[in-house]
């Protein structure tokens, strides 16, 4: 909604596909030794030597989930590394390659694409990886983001949402809640500018919480972090549908059950401010706002004291045998259970 209608617009058909794909990815360098041939052949060529290959894939769809009426497109092309290399980290892994398709439909000129890229370039530089591939066609629904990121890691160091034991303490880094107050104040303006479009919005009041969600980080840190503290997780996951149904998986892929303390639950100030502003309760936010990409996992008790008062990372429960189920313990003692209620790709409207 802030964008400048007059910019320069080249058409994507004066390039071609090849021509395009040359033009978005010739600032892209390659940095990592297991990078032997990136862009430029009918695929790349990856030297892992003894290490453990990780691989996964996201979808990012117009409409779905983005809105280019407040989401800047270089800040987009950033979010969407993100949240792969999540996935990357919750395995305890090192990322470090990437592959991007893209899908525009004739309404996106080459000006457009630079700014996606940019954003994606910028996340290469800052977390380390290679850009080594990827498609780009056309759509009639807009446009559509695919990642595949890459990494590695020692078979002993992996951490899987399966290996969770009865009585481990359940951590999570940062705080959570913030992306989803950060999209409730972005539709909020975005209804006020369809009013009046002459309107300037101050979000400056709300600058964490937008940032959450415009622009998240994946954590990257705690994986190091940990590693420093000798500390090997039990089990992990990264926070991106909301932490009850993050919890869950991890229950259910490790038969074990959950007692998750309301009051440990962290909350930046801005988010719970956000929550009474917006009439929203702020521990349902946390447990099923998502797009968080902090990281949830757990840990032996005889880590405690390597992460006890850590700024970084919170203890909020602990894991309980399966028969006992996973429940939210509130701040006046009462037992409820816990439920799914977090992102639902195919939800109803």
């Amino acid at each position: 909604m802030l964008e400048d209608k007059n910019q320069e617009r080249t058409a994507l058909e004066q390039l071609g596909e090849f021509g395009l794909i040359d033009h978005l990815t010739q600032n892209f360098a390659i940095s990592r030794k297991s990078t032997l041939k990136g862009i430029g052949d009918d695929a790349a060529v990856l030297d892992f030597k003894d290490k453990k290959t990780i691989v996964t894939t996201d979808m990012l769809i117009e409409g779905v989930h983005f809105d280019l009426s407040y989401m800047p497109l270089k800040h987009l092309g950033y979010k969407a590394v993100m949240a792969n290399l999540s996935d990357v980290y919750a395995m305890n892994a090192t990322a470090t390659q990437i592959a991007v398709s893209v899908a525009v439909s004739n309404r996106f000129p080459l000006e457009a694409l630079e700014e996606l890229y940019a954003g994606i370039a910028l996340a290469c530089q800052i977390f380390k990886i290679d850009l080594i591939g990827g498609d780009t066609t056309s759509s009639t629904t807009g446009m559509l983001i695919s990642i595949t990121a890459l990494g590695e890691a020692d078979e002993a160091e992996i951490v899987y949402r399966s290996g969770a034991k009865p009585n481990d303490l359940l951590v999570v880094s940062g705080d959570i809640g913030g992306a989803y107050m950060g999209l409730q104040v972005l539709e909020r303006e975005k209804e006020v500018f369809k009013v009046n479009p002459n309107t300037q919005p101050d979000l400056s009041p709300y600058s964490y919480i937008v940032e959450r969600q415009l622009k998240p980080e994946a954590r990257k840190d705690i994986v190091e972090l940990l590693k420093k503290l000798e500390v090997q997780p039990t089990a992990m996951i990264d926070v991106s549908d909301g932490l009850s149904s993050e919890i869950l998986h991890l229950c259910k892929n490790s038969a074990v059950g959950c007692n998750l303390f309301e009051e440990k639950i962290p909350l930046d100030p801005t988010v719970i401010s956000a929550c009474e502003e917006f009439k929203m309760d702020s521990t349902l936010v946390a447990l099923s706002g998502g797009e968080d990409y902090e990281l949830l996992f757990t840990i032996d008790q005889k880590d405690f004291d390597k992460i006890k008062g850590n700024p970084n990372m919170t203890i909020i429960g602990h894991m309980t045998e399966e028969s006992e189920g996973a429940h939210l313990v509130t701040r006046g003692n009462t037992k409820i259970p816990l439920t799914a209620q977090g992102w639902n790709s195919f939800g109803k409207e």
